[in-house]
């Protein structure tokens, strides 16, 4: 999975529009900021074994966030979307990254992924 692509079809949604471009930016950036905060105070601030997994869980789905997060911004610029997609079944992609995104439930696998692609992309 192209965690890249992945912001990109998500900020596409069907019709590529600025406001949905806008949203899902605020929607990745808040769900960095709330989820890993939040996280952080119930791992400090718990005593429960429950809580503190629960704690250890939303920091690490709210990290997934933040490539995502850093894509988003990137693909802001004009034209960088469309380039991204450029040549892009944008229907069947949606479809198929729609379910791929449950992968943001799994603690740090998009940091993983994300981390894969840019060591791949390196020329070494």
């Amino acid at each position: 999975m192209n965690v890249r692509r992945l912001a990109a079809i998500d900020m596409y949604g069907s019709r590529g529009t600025t406001r949905r471009r806008r949203i899902i930016l605020a929607e990745f950036l808040v769900g960095v900021v709330l989820m890993v905060t939040w996280g952080i105070w119930l791992l400090s601030s718990s005593s429960g074994l429950g809580s503190r997994a629960f704690g250890l869980w939303l920091t690490g789905a709210g990290l997934n966030y933040a490539p995502l997060s850093m894509y988003a911004i990137a693909l802001m610029r004009p034209g960088a979307l469309d380039a991204e997609l450029a040549g892009v079944d944008t229907d069947r992609e949606l479809r198929r990254y729609t379910v791929l995104q449950l992968w943001v439930l799994v603690p740090l696998s998009l940091v993983v992924l994300a981390i894969r692609d840019a060591l791949a992309r390196k020329p070494w």
